[in-house]
């Protein structure tokens, strides 16, 4: 398994940052305080539509040519990467159809509609992103489109990947330990590309949602499991089976894995707002939720955390402050 080269990785940041924000890694003195270490959130959320997806969609629609462009363009999203799709179609002026579950927050479907304006159709199907991307295949194939898919394909992966080599070029102190969301892979692959080849000493360490630990059952069977059922609330990072290339990258670079309980990230959502006025949605909490575990390999190290999406629709709020003082109770007993 080769590493994607890092000055293909450095020509795609210039590539696309017409759409793509550079944005700030900024030091947290709240959870730095509370684990005794130096936290630093990677803000994602900063980005046009407040998340990372942007810039593998835009990267990978730009790595197509005039003749697949033409043909018109294809995705399947439980929400962010639909609006990095939305948002690149309508910049490059190419017509687009996304598939959205109806799991998915109204927010995020909204968000769809206004970033790609006249030049994306949105079909609302199924429960879940599973039923959204078969029937989104289906369509691409029956009219000869073209697919752009959320995690699992290299130019995907590269774009992701220009988070990282920002991450690095930022920070003047050696990054001791990073914590990466995992929903397909995509993003976490990027960390691997980067990081292992620019900063061997780091700990990548990737972050699963209990209700949908993919990867760490591909990872423990060395295999692509699919999982029967997942729990929808962490919507930006639930999915049935990673990818093929994502689980691969995974398989002979990442260091650890963890899984996080939706109470824990909803909590974290509420001390993130609270204590740092950061929206973050589900996806974008769960690195900052997996530092309670780590609290004695951290101290006194230099972490950095992804929050790597902001979509967070205040109507789930009722629910997210249950979740997390549900889970707060279960941590007294």
């Amino acid at each position: 398994m080769r590493l994607i080269e890092i000055n293909k990785i450095a020509e795609a940041s210039e590539k696309i940052s017409a759409l793509v924000r550079e944005t700030e890694c900024q030091k947290s003195n709240y959870f730095s305080k509370l684990f005794n270490t130096n936290v630093f959130y990677k803000r994602e959320d900063q980005q046009k539509i407040k998340s990372f997806k942007i810039r593998g969609a835009y990267n990978k629609i730009l790595s197509l040519d005039k003749n697949d462009l033409n043909k018109g363009l294809v995705c399947a999203s439980a929400g962010n990467h639909a609006q990095g799709f939305a948002l690149s179609c309508s910049y490059l002026n190419k017509r687009g159809t996304v598939f959205i579950p109806k799991s998915a927050p109204q927010l995020k479907i909204d968000r769809v509609s206004q970033f790609g304006g006249k030049f994306i159709d949105i079909n609302i199907h199924g429960l879940n992103f599973y039923d959204a991307y078969d029937e989104a295949k289906i369509f691409t194939k029956k009219n000869n489109m073209v697919f752009i898919h959320p995690f699992d394909d290299i130019k995907v992966i590269e774009g992701q990947a220009t988070l990282f080599l920002e991450m690095i070029n930022q920070v003047n102190f050696n990054i001791d330990y990073l914590f990466v969301p995992i929903g397909g892979g995509g993003l976490l692959s990027g960390a691997i590309n980067v990081f292992k080849q620019l900063s061997k000493s780091t700990k990548i360490v990737g972050v699963q949602v209990k209700g949908a630990p993919a990867m760490k059952k591909s990872l423990e069977a060395h295999k692509l499991i699919s999982l029967n059922d997942v729990d929808n609330f962490v919507d930006g990072a639930v999915v049935r089976k990673v990818g093929k290339i994502t689980f691969d990258f995974c398989n002979n670079f990442l260091d650890e894995i963890v899984v996080v309980d939706e109470g824990e990230i909803c909590h974290n959502i509420v001390l993130l707002s609270q204590n740092e006025k950061i929206i973050a949605e589900p996806a974008g909490a769960m690195s900052i939720a997996a530092l309670r575990k780590y609290k004695n390999k951290i101290k006194n190290k230099n972490i950095m955390c992804l929050i790597c999406g902001g979509n967070n629709d205040p109507k789930r709020l009722p629910e997210i402050e249950k979740r997390s003082q549900d889970w707060l109770e279960r941590m007294k007993k």
